[in-house]
């Protein structure tokens, strides 16, 4: 494994933390009154619309697939509306699921699926950008031991960390506390996005020190 490209993907995953903080801080700028609790439902879309266009545009630049498919200009537009069809889905699968662990069926609908979005963002598309609308190969990666390459073993780290931090953020929901991180869905979005900044972190740190153990080989 070559230290150049550890490199690579901690610079690519430095860059995304920084595209989430400035989420944060600069629609302040623009939009009086505009902070994350405060105005949450706006940040949301800010955070999924600048987080989604900073991963495909670091992905084309970046280009880490491993073995890249053809590129005739049908193909391209077939993948663009199969990647368009499944990330939608995605929402609404996450959505559901959402909906099943405990959130509201009728009420905060908008709330629920602006959170199921985010989560989209956060795993889906990733997967999408790295895999494309690839089934088969996304079981691969996220079954024990099938990364294929640093790229694809910080895309199982972030996943799951998105995941067990919307999961985790659910937790001070129900408590008694009346602080306004606890209206939903808050706590749960600003857990996904802890968790999805920790993994981005944590991904090429674990793939550096685990190095010499990591052996990728081809599928």
């Amino acid at each position: 494994m070559k230290g150049a490209e550890v490199g690579r993907l901690l610079a690519a995953n430095l860059l995304c933390v920084l595209a989430v903080a400035l989420t944060a801080f600069v629609p302040a700028f623009f939009w009086d009154g505009f902070t994350v609790l405060g105005t949450h439902l706006t940040w949301l879309c800010v955070c999924s619309v600048c987080v989604s266009s900073f991963n495909i545009i670091l992905h084309f630049v970046l280009k880490p697939n491993l073995t890249p498919k053809r590129s005739s200009f049908a193909h391209k537009i077939s993948r663009f509306l199969k990647s368009c069809v499944s990330f939608f889905v995605s929402c609404v699968l996450f959505h559901a699921i959402i909906v099943l662990y405990g959130a509201p069926l009728i009420e905060s609908v908008t709330e629920t699926f602006l959170l199921a979005v985010l989560l989209s963002t956060f795993t889906t598309l990733q997967c999408l950008c790295l895999l494309g609308p690839n089934i088969q190969a996304w079981i691969r990666v996220f079954t024990k031991n099938g990364a294929m390459s640093i790229w694809e073993s910080s895309l199982q780290i972030t996943t799951i960390c998105s995941i067990l931090g919307a999961w985790f953020g659910a937790f001070p929901i129900p408590l008694d506390w009346d602080r306004p991180w606890q209206v939903w869905p808050i706590s749960c979005s600003l857990g996904a996005t802890f968790g999805y900044v920790a993994g981005l972190i944590i991904a090429p740190l674990w793939i550096h020190w685990n190095r010499k153990q990591l052996t990728y080989k081809s599928r």
